[in-house]
């Protein structure tokens, strides 16, 4: 929440993720309203409930001839493609879900929440919510992190310019409203996301705990847990250990296989810690480099073609 497009666009153009965005197509969905420097939505607009917007990604793929996708979302968007992954697992090749959580608001969240978005709503972007957000993305003991990290502070400041400057505080207050009353998926992870998932949250996340609960709650054959030490927000803070895990999973998965072991995901991710399951990812690695030849990660951009088939 609070975030767009942008800011996966920024990973992407990372330099780790060089060889990946040579081999790959993105699509960046943004959620209405979300946009930078969007008009108000209209006041009569009934803003979609998070499965509904899942749901939604399917039209997104039909109008692109786009067959499946390894999806890759952050919070609530996490949350979104989650659902999207239990409803429609033959177009999902495998998710990546940064801080997600499958579990209801809790009452201090509902509560919590409730009075930023009347605040959104009331006041615009205003000093109290600019510091929920901020603590929502960032994480815990923000003060100890400060001191630790000079490009905490950097990071932290281009956040909170964007709050400021350039989305809308009363579309946000809408979209905030429908990750609150969101549905609990713990329950279900287990029997009906059918899709390879790698979790993936900051050792020092606002939502760790609820991270965990996910978790706990998957499928352990299909789900893979990555912890990245010492950063709240995995994508602004930590993109060549982020961009190292991911490569290892898509590898899993037999794509990317043409990636050497010295490009540039790796190089600069070779002294970062892992997670216990890391030894799994690379074994998904070695095992998927004999699945195809370089060619075959080259994007073919006649699949993407709008036009209709004879």
């Amino acid at each position: 929440m609070g975030s767009n497009h942008d800011e996966f666009i920024k990973f992407v153009d990372h330099p780790s993720m060089l060889d990946v965005k040579e081999r790959s197509i993105f699509v960046h969905v943004d959620l209405p309203g979300q946009e930078d420097h969007a008009a108000d939505l209209p006041e009569d607009f009934q803003f979609p409930d998070m499965r509904t917007i899942g749901h939604g990604l399917v039209d997104i793929l039909d109008a692109l001839s786009i067959p499946y996708v390894i999806g890759l979302g952050e919070g609530a968007g996490a949350n979104i493609l989650a659902r999207f992954g239990m409803d429609y697992p033959e177009r999902s090749l495998g998710l990546i879900l940064i801080h997600c959580t499958s579990t209801v608001a809790g009452v201090m969240e509902y509560f919590r929440d409730k009075l930023i978005n009347w605040k959104l709503a009331h006041v615009g972007m205003n000093p109290t919510a600019e510091q929920y957000l901020v603590f929502h993305k960032f994480g815990r003991s923000l003060e100890e992190q400060l001191e630790q990290s000079e490009n905490k502070e950097k990071v932290i400041t281009e956040y909170q310019h964007k709050l400021r400057s350039t989305i809308n505080p009363k579309n946000l207050r809408r979209y905030v409203e429908t990750f609150l009353n969101r549905t609990d998926l713990s329950e279900v992870l287990e029997s009906q996301l059918k899709t390879d998932v790698m979790l993936v949250a900051g050792s020092l996340a606002s939502h760790l705990h609820t991270v965990r609960t996910m978790a706990n709650h998957m499928n352990k054959t299909k789900s893979t847990l990555v912890l990245i030490d010492g950063v709240g927000d995995v994508l602004m803070e930590a993109p060549e250990k982020f961009a190292h895990n991911l490569v290892l999973y898509v590898q899993g998965l037999g794509k990317l296989s043409s990636l050497s072991v010295t490009g540039s995901w790796s190089s600069r991710s070779r002294t970062t810690s892992q997670s216990s399951d890391a030894q799994d990812l690379e074994a998904g690695r070695r095992r998927s480099r004999a699945m195809s030849m370089e060619e075959y990660d080259i994007p073919n951009v006649r699949r993407l073609s709008l036009a209709k088939k004879e």
